[in-house]
């Protein structure tokens, strides 16, 4: 299964516990990684693009103060989240699935059922 798609299932998948579960989680997920984006992540961004601080990007236009630099960094901040809620979820999924695999069942030790006929009807001529 692709990753585009396995991530087309999760995102629609309609279990209400799962996804308050998930929103929970998500809640309290998220705070730890948007200070992994504000904290860490941004400022090496920051550094590779010459100093940049996306947080003060802005324009100004009339009265207005348009700060682009927050909507950037909060995108990042939405997709870090998202992947990383999606690949815990993914990790939990795989290892249920490993639970709920049943073991394959043995083959029959005893004859199949031709060989079972074979002999009824040699047994049916003889009489």
């Amino acid at each position: 299964m692709g990753f585009i798609k396995e991530f087309k299932e999760f995102a629609v998948k309609g279990n209400v516990m799962d996804m308050a579960v998930g929103v929970i989680i998500g809640g309290a997920f998220g705070k730890i990684v948007t200070s992994l984006v504000d904290n860490i992540l941004m400022p090496i961004i920051g550094s590779l693009t010459g100093g940049i601080n996306f947080a003060e990007l802005a324009v100004t236009v009339g009265d207005a103060n348009i700060q682009y630099g927050m909507f950037i960094q909060n995108i990042i901040d939405f997709i870090i989240v998202a992947l990383c809620i999606f690949l815990m979820l993914k990790g939990i999924n795989n290892l249920n699935r490993k639970k709920e695999e049943p073991e394959a069942p043995a083959a029959p030790a005893g004859p199949t059922q031709e060989e079972l006929l074979a002999e009824i009807r040699d047994l049916l001529k003889q009489k």
